[in-house]
Protein backbone atom coordinates (compact mmCIF):
# COMPACT_ATOMS: atom_id res chain seq x y z
CA UNK A 1 0.00 0.00 0.00
CA UNK A 2 0.86 3.30 -0.93
CA UNK A 3 0.46 5.26 2.74
CA UNK A 4 0.75 8.78 4.11
CA UNK A 5 2.14 9.37 7.34
CA UNK A 6 1.70 13.23 8.90
CA UNK A 7 3.79 13.60 12.08
CA UNK A 8 7.18 11.92 12.31
CA UNK A 9 7.31 12.20 16.00
CA UNK A 10 8.05 8.91 18.21
CA UNK A 11 4.89 7.35 17.03
CA UNK A 12 5.23 8.41 13.41
CA UNK A 13 8.87 7.18 13.44
CA UNK A 14 8.30 3.87 14.56
CA UNK A 15 5.17 3.14 12.54
CA UNK A 16 6.94 4.57 9.40
CA UNK A 17 9.39 2.01 9.91
CA UNK A 18 7.18 -0.80 10.85
CA UNK A 19 5.05 -0.07 7.64
CA UNK A 20 8.00 -0.04 5.14
CA UNK A 21 9.37 -2.87 6.42
CA UNK A 22 6.39 -4.92 5.57
CA UNK A 23 6.29 -3.77 1.71
CA UNK A 24 4.37 -0.36 2.15
CA UNK A 25 5.08 2.80 0.47
CA UNK A 26 5.22 5.10 3.06
CA UNK A 27 5.58 8.74 2.70
CA UNK A 28 6.29 10.61 5.71
CA UNK A 29 5.67 14.22 6.80
CA UNK A 30 6.73 16.35 9.07
CA UNK A 31 7.40 20.23 9.89
CA UNK A 32 10.71 19.59 11.28
CA UNK A 33 13.55 18.65 9.31
CA UNK A 34 15.43 17.17 11.93
CA UNK A 35 12.45 14.32 11.95
CA UNK A 36 12.08 14.25 8.22
CA UNK A 37 16.31 13.75 8.24
CA UNK A 38 16.00 10.96 10.59
CA UNK A 39 14.09 8.82 8.45
CA UNK A 40 14.85 10.41 4.60
CA UNK A 41 17.31 7.28 3.72
CA UNK A 42 14.81 5.04 4.90
CA UNK A 43 11.05 5.27 4.07
CA UNK A 44 10.07 5.80 0.17
CA UNK A 45 10.05 9.89 0.85
CA UNK A 46 10.24 11.90 3.77
CA UNK A 47 9.43 15.71 3.31
CA UNK A 48 9.48 18.75 4.80
CA UNK A 49 6.05 20.05 4.96
CA UNK A 50 3.17 22.50 6.83
CA UNK A 51 0.38 20.31 6.92
CA UNK A 52 -2.13 22.81 7.95
CA UNK A 53 -1.34 24.66 4.81
CA UNK A 54 -3.70 23.38 2.22
CA UNK A 55 -1.81 24.75 -0.68
CA UNK A 56 1.27 22.65 0.00
CA UNK A 57 -0.64 19.11 -0.25
CA UNK A 58 -0.26 19.80 -4.12
CA UNK A 59 3.18 18.63 -3.64
CA UNK A 60 1.84 15.18 -2.42
CA UNK A 61 0.48 12.29 -4.82
CA UNK A 62 -3.12 12.02 -2.87
CA UNK A 63 -5.06 10.97 -5.10
CA UNK A 64 -2.41 7.65 -5.16
CA UNK A 65 -2.65 6.80 -1.41
CA UNK A 66 -4.49 3.65 -0.17
CA UNK A 67 -4.38 5.22 4.01
CA UNK A 68 -3.85 8.11 5.56
CA UNK A 69 -2.62 8.06 9.19
CA UNK A 70 -2.23 11.71 10.86
CA UNK A 71 0.41 10.67 13.67
CA UNK A 72 0.96 14.16 15.44
CA UNK A 73 1.33 14.33 19.16
CA UNK A 74 2.64 17.60 20.21
CA UNK A 75 0.39 20.16 18.97
CA UNK A 76 -3.81 19.37 18.48
CA UNK A 77 -4.65 21.91 16.77
CA UNK A 78 -2.44 21.15 13.85
CA UNK A 79 -3.77 17.55 14.58
CA UNK A 80 -7.25 18.53 13.84
CA UNK A 81 -6.72 21.36 10.76
CA UNK A 82 -4.88 18.24 9.06
CA UNK A 83 -7.08 15.97 9.73
CA UNK A 84 -9.91 18.19 7.97
CA UNK A 85 -7.75 18.86 4.98
CA UNK A 86 -7.63 15.11 4.27
CA UNK A 87 -11.05 14.99 4.89
CA UNK A 88 -11.57 16.93 1.81
CA UNK A 89 -8.77 16.66 -0.26
CA UNK A 90 -8.43 12.62 -0.32
CA UNK A 91 -10.56 9.36 -1.15
CA UNK A 92 -8.79 7.13 1.08
CA UNK A 93 -9.42 5.55 4.88
CA UNK A 94 -7.76 8.12 7.35
CA UNK A 95 -6.60 7.50 10.59
CA UNK A 96 -6.20 10.21 13.24
CA UNK A 97 -4.39 10.27 16.60
CA UNK A 98 -5.72 11.63 19.94
CA UNK A 99 -4.58 13.73 22.40
CA UNK A 100 -8.06 14.00 24.52
CA UNK A 101 -11.57 12.92 24.82
CA UNK A 102 -11.98 16.65 23.32
CA UNK A 103 -10.22 15.98 20.33
CA UNK A 104 -11.92 12.18 20.27
CA UNK A 105 -15.86 14.31 19.75
CA UNK A 106 -14.32 16.59 17.05
CA UNK A 107 -12.65 13.35 15.10
CA UNK A 108 -16.13 11.38 15.33
CA UNK A 109 -17.69 14.25 14.14
CA UNK A 110 -15.72 15.02 11.25
CA UNK A 111 -16.30 10.63 10.10
CA UNK A 112 -12.63 9.50 10.50
CA UNK A 113 -12.04 5.74 10.04
CA UNK A 114 -10.29 5.04 12.90
CA UNK A 115 -9.00 6.83 16.42
CA UNK A 116 -6.00 5.57 17.86
CA UNK A 117 -4.49 6.37 21.11
CA UNK A 118 -1.07 4.72 21.56
CA UNK A 119 -0.01 5.96 24.69
CA UNK A 120 -2.89 4.50 26.16
CA UNK A 121 -3.01 1.18 24.32
CA UNK A 122 0.86 0.78 25.08
CA UNK A 123 0.24 1.22 28.44
CA UNK A 124 -2.46 -1.33 28.67
CA UNK A 125 -0.85 -3.85 26.57
CA UNK A 126 2.36 -3.61 29.16
CA UNK A 127 -0.17 -3.90 32.08
CA UNK A 128 -1.58 -7.33 30.52
CA UNK A 129 1.85 -8.81 29.57
CA UNK A 130 2.74 -7.81 33.24
CA UNK A 131 -0.22 -9.91 34.33
CA UNK A 132 0.14 -12.67 32.05
CA UNK A 133 3.70 -13.69 32.53
CA UNK A 134 4.63 -15.18 28.88
CA UNK A 135 2.10 -13.67 26.94
CA UNK A 136 3.33 -11.86 24.14
CA UNK A 137 0.09 -9.99 23.45
CA UNK A 138 -3.21 -9.92 24.53
CA UNK A 139 -6.55 -8.83 22.98
CA UNK A 140 -9.32 -8.26 25.94
CA UNK A 141 -12.89 -9.89 24.85
CA UNK A 142 -14.45 -8.96 27.55
CA UNK A 143 -13.90 -8.60 31.21
CA UNK A 144 -13.69 -12.47 31.25
CA UNK A 145 -12.33 -14.14 27.50
CA UNK A 146 -9.33 -13.11 25.52
CA UNK A 147 -7.45 -14.00 23.03
CA UNK A 148 -3.59 -14.04 23.87
CA UNK A 149 -0.49 -15.20 21.91
CA UNK A 150 1.45 -17.26 24.03
CA UNK A 151 5.11 -18.73 23.73
CA UNK A 152 5.14 -22.07 23.19
CA UNK A 153 6.26 -24.54 25.63
CA UNK A 154 9.78 -26.60 24.70
CA UNK A 155 8.33 -29.84 25.75
CA UNK A 156 5.67 -28.79 23.31
CA UNK A 157 8.57 -29.01 20.34
CA UNK A 158 7.41 -31.72 17.35
CA UNK A 159 4.33 -32.78 19.18
CA UNK A 160 0.68 -32.64 17.21
CA UNK A 161 -2.16 -30.70 18.57
CA UNK A 162 -3.65 -33.63 19.02
CA UNK A 163 -1.04 -35.26 20.79
CA UNK A 164 -0.92 -32.72 23.34
CA UNK A 165 -4.64 -33.18 23.55
CA UNK A 166 -4.09 -29.26 23.94
CA UNK A 167 -8.00 -27.73 24.39
CA UNK A 168 -8.73 -30.64 27.35
CA UNK A 169 -5.26 -30.05 28.89
CA UNK A 170 -5.70 -26.42 29.36
CA UNK A 171 -9.55 -25.58 28.32
CA UNK A 172 -7.93 -23.02 25.43
CA UNK A 173 -8.76 -23.12 21.94
CA UNK A 174 -5.85 -22.53 19.40
CA UNK A 175 -6.73 -20.11 17.00
CA UNK A 176 -3.64 -20.11 14.80
CA UNK A 177 0.27 -20.81 15.52
CA UNK A 178 2.47 -17.61 14.71
CA UNK A 179 5.80 -18.88 12.71
CA UNK A 180 9.32 -17.04 12.64
CA UNK A 181 10.06 -16.43 9.14
CA UNK A 182 12.98 -14.47 7.46
CA UNK A 183 12.79 -12.24 3.97
CA UNK A 184 14.46 -9.39 2.62
CA UNK A 185 12.47 -6.02 2.67
CA UNK A 186 12.34 -3.51 -0.34
CA UNK A 187 15.61 -1.60 1.28
CA UNK A 188 17.99 -4.83 0.95
CA UNK A 189 17.70 -5.78 4.83
CA UNK A 190 16.94 -8.95 6.72
CA UNK A 191 13.76 -8.73 8.54
CA UNK A 192 12.12 -11.96 11.09
CA UNK A 193 8.28 -11.88 11.36
CA UNK A 194 5.62 -14.26 12.39
CA UNK A 195 3.85 -15.95 9.85
CA UNK A 196 0.77 -17.18 10.73
CA UNK A 197 -0.06 -20.89 9.64
CA UNK A 198 -4.02 -20.67 9.20
CA UNK A 199 -6.34 -22.73 11.20
CA UNK A 200 -4.46 -25.79 13.09
CA UNK A 201 -5.40 -29.19 12.12
CA UNK A 202 -5.37 -32.05 15.02
CA UNK A 203 -2.02 -33.48 12.93
CA UNK A 204 -0.43 -30.02 12.60
CA UNK A 205 3.22 -30.25 14.56
CA UNK A 206 4.59 -27.57 16.93
CA UNK A 207 7.84 -25.80 17.08
CA UNK A 208 9.94 -24.94 20.28
CA UNK A 209 9.77 -21.64 19.28
CA UNK A 210 6.22 -21.10 18.03
CA UNK A 211 4.04 -18.66 19.50
CA UNK A 212 -0.08 -19.89 20.05
CA UNK A 213 -2.92 -17.61 19.57
CA UNK A 214 -5.21 -19.09 22.06
CA UNK A 215 -9.03 -18.07 22.92
CA UNK A 216 -10.25 -18.55 26.49
CA UNK A 217 -10.89 -17.81 29.99
CA UNK A 218 -8.64 -15.15 31.65
CA UNK A 219 -8.19 -17.60 34.11
CA UNK A 220 -7.10 -20.38 32.37
CA UNK A 221 -4.54 -18.18 30.61
CA UNK A 222 -3.17 -17.00 33.25
CA UNK A 223 -2.84 -20.93 34.74
CA UNK A 224 -0.89 -21.55 30.98
CA UNK A 225 1.37 -19.24 31.87
CA UNK A 226 2.18 -20.00 35.53
CA UNK A 227 2.79 -23.69 34.33
CA UNK A 228 5.87 -22.25 31.73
Amino acid sequence: MKILIFGLGNFGHSLALSLTETNNEVIGVDLKMDKVELLKDRIAHAICMDSTNEMAYEALPLSDADLAIVAIGENEGAAIITTAILKKRVKCGIISRSLSPIHDTVLQAMGVDQIVHPEQEAAEKLTRKINFKHVVDNFKIDDKYSISEIKSRPEFDAKSVEELNFRVRFNLNIITILRRKEKSNILGRKIYFDEALGLPKPDTVLHANDILVVFGENRHIKRFCEGH
